[in-house]
This record gives structure tokens, C-alpha cells and sequence, in this order.
């Protein structure tokens, strides 16, 4: 059997967390499918191309790690197209466990094979967020420790402006 598990979201940008999470599970499953999307209800930084390429630059040294696009539709359809056995989602605090919650059951209502397995994140990054790497970033704060190299660079690009 080829347990594939689909880690959704619009990564933007990816951070260590997101990065600390793949790693993970890719000693759990046999594949891992990093969907990227873009949040329509978010002012995106990053195009998604952009951040495709900085998750493939990311993940590169893990072999049963893919990244794709995901740019519309329910992402149970796109768990069922590739195959996905599980969607994967990170949790940092109580917040995430509730709004994460209610997404997995919307999800298995819609898609009764899939399950929504919650990694707690690696206690170093639980106050990690995309929205708060670009605010800190925004201001001049110094973020390299907290995403890959490429992205920092990318975001020092983009805040010089």
C-alpha cells in the first residue's frame, strides 16, 4: 500500500515550521504532497509560482517529498486525484486545533475515506506564522532563522523596496 498524505496550504512563505512538519512525516508516509494554494482572502507576498519554487528548493534533500499546485476546488478532490490517504495539518496551539478541527470534519463529511492526522509542531516553532514572518520582516526584523534560505532571501528582496 502507498500512503500518501496531502499537506495543504498557501505557505506564504514557507517557514522552518512548515519545513520541521514535511520532515516528519516523511518517516510516516510514503509519499508527502505539499499542495500550494493561494488564499484569496490574504494580501499574498509571494506569487505562487514563486513559493512553489522555494518549497521545491526547501524539501530537495527529502526523496518522497512532491510539491504541486492547488489552485481551486475542494482539496478532499484533490486528495482523491492523487491518491491521499490522509491530509496532514500542523497545530501550534488551541486555536489551530479548533479551526483545523472543524475543517476535518467539513472534510470528511465531503470525502468519507480521508483522514485528517494533526502533527504538533516542534516546540521551537509553535509561535511560528507566515503572518508574522512578514510582519517582523516588513518592519526590518531579521527572520533567517526562522525559513529556509531562499525564502529569506526573497523576502529581504521584497521588503527593500
Amino acid at each position: 500500500m502507498n500512503r500518501i498524505a496531502l499537506f495543504p496550504g498557501s505557505f506564504d512563505p514557507f517557514t522552518n515550521g512548515h519545513l520541521d512538519t514535511v520532515e516528519r512525516a516523511s518517516k510516516l508516509f510514503d509519499q508527502v504532497v505539499i499542495a500550494v494554494s493561494t488564499n484569496t482572502s490574504k494580501n499574498a507576498l509571494f506569487s505562487l509560482e514563486e513559493k512553489m519554487t522555494f518549497i521545491k528548493n526547501a524539501v530537495e534533500h527529502i526523496e518522497n517529498i512532491s510539491v504541486t499546485e492547488h489552485s481551486g476546488g475542494l482539496t478532499v478532490d484533490l486528495a482523491k486525484r492523487i491518491g491521499a490517504v490522509t491530509l496532514l495539518r500542523g497545530l501550534r496551539n488551541n486555536a489551530d486545533f479548533e479551526y483545523e478541527s472543524t475543517i476535518a470534519a467539513m472534510n470528511k463529511v465531503q470525502h468519507q475515506e480521508i483522514e485528517t492526522i494533526f502533527l504538533m509542531s516542534n516546540e521551537k516553532y509553535r509561535f511560528l506564522s507566515s503572518s508574522l514572518i512578514k510582519e517582523v520582516a516588513m518592519f526590518g526584523g531579521d527572520v533567517s532563522s526562522l525559513v529556509p534560505i531562499g525564502v529569506n532571501e526573497a523576502i529581504k528582496r521584497k521588503y527593500k523596496k
